[in-house]
């Protein structure tokens, strides 16, 4: 277990702290991202899946209204926003569960919404919004 603090003050070193751990990700890893709106957890995938995937940032877009969108290059990538979810139940009745555990990387914004179904393994990133262009970011592992 560790925990690493990153201070980033634009978006592109926030992208950028996404790639690097995207980088290193081996399949089946769950991450969890945590932090208030506007905290920057779509920007931080961004940069994760790039770096995971082999895509560019700018394929990378919020799926707040369709809950799931599917990153494919070298590896997939899971990229759940589960703001709109209800909780557990309403997951599992959308069929995302397999996802969790279909070997490639999943990054879940809010996973707060689904905590009994990830496995204590998980990733958990806090990004904290400084100001307006400062971000603090908590990687626990």
């Amino acid at each position: 277990m560790g925990m690493n603090l990153h201070t980033c003050h634009t978006v592109e070193q926030t992208i950028n702290q996404g790639y690097d751990l995207g980088s290193q990700l081996p399949n089946g890893s769950i991450v969890c991202l945590f932090g208030e709106l506007g905290a920057g957890k779509t920007t931080f995938v961004k940069g994760l899946a790039a770096g995971a995937a082999g895509i560019t940032p700018q394929q990378v877009n919020s799926p707040t209204f369709v809950y799931l969108n599917i990153y494919k290059g070298h590896r997939t990538v899971y990229h759940f926003d589960l703001y709109r979810l209800r909780d557990a139940d309403e997951f599992l009745s959308m069929g995302f569960e397999d996802m969790l555990f279909a070997g490639g990387i999943c990054c879940i914004e809010w996973s707060e919404k689904i905590a009994p179904l990830l496995p204590p393994s998980c990733l958990k990133i806090t990004l904290l919004h400084e100001s307006e262009s400062t971000r603090i970011i908590r990687i626990d592992s």
